[in-house]
């Protein structure tokens, strides 16, 4: 029986990280194509994370450790290996293959030469003192924030939220201008952005969520903004 079980462990650490020679021949050129799958949820920028952390300096990381991300699963956090060109050959293959509780909901890329590219592209984002070396060559410079909102701390004051008051099934939002816009509640969308892309403290902006013009969504700097803005009064 002990015998059985190495044998699986084997063939499942096999599978899981992949080939190295497999992933050692990428292209980075190509491999700017391929991050097309990541962009969404990932930037290239140190320290600037969306859905999933920054991808930049991965190469070379303990699995679970990006500074400040704080939304790995419990599996990534005690994963206990190195970000290499193996590894990554192997969750970009299939990531619940390796790690099953991952949060992340990418199925996986079977294509190894697409892989290959893609890790190519990983091995030098975010070289050179901290700016991303892709940066001029290889991809366009929007896409090292990844999915990243565009900052609205600048927002005009028909967009700066002034009073959030509820009633009954309604939202009625007050702008520094003084107008008072009514939304169902369930088009209205309460949401917090912390970092750098999100508005001053103290000064809530709604955006458009909708292309009905219905939908908004209201984005404080803080929990303690949201949760002083917001009153229960009809």
């Amino acid at each position: 029986m002990k015998r059985n079980v190495i044998f699986i462990s084997t063939l499942t650490l096999g599978f899981a990280f992949g080939s190295l020679s497999a992933s050692a021949e990428g292209d980075p050129k190509r491999g700017a194509n391929a991050y097309r799958a990541c962009v969404a949820c990932h930037a290239l920028e140190p320290d600037l994370h969306l859905s999933g952390p920054s991808l930049a300096n991965i190469v070379g990381r303990m699995a679970g450790t990006a500074q400040s991300y704080v939304r790995y699963s419990q599996g990534l956090k005690g994963a206990g290996f190195e970000w290499n060109e193996a590894s990554l050959d192997g969750w970009l293959e299939n990531p619940r293959a390796m790690i099953p509780d991952t949060y992340m909901v990418f199925e996986g890329m079977p294509n190894a030469g697409e892989r290959a590219d893609l890790i190519a592209l990983l091995r030098i984002a975010g070289k050179d003192g901290g700016k991303p070396a892709v940066a001029d060559s290889l991809i366009p410079a929007a896409w090292l924030r990844g999915g990243a909102p565009d900052p609205i701390r600048n927002a005009p004051p028909e967009a700066r939220v002034a009073e959030i008051r509820h009633c009954g099934d309604s939202f009625f939002i007050k702008t520094e201008t003084g107008g008072v816009i009514p939304f169902w509640e369930k088009n209205v969308r309460l949401k917090i952005d912390s970092v750098e892309t999100g508005p001053p403290p103290g000064v809530p902006v709604m955006l458009g969520a909708g292309m009905g013009g219905d939908r908004v969504s209201v984005i404080f700097a803080n929990l303690a903004d949201l949760q002083s803005f917001v009153k229960e009064q009809c």
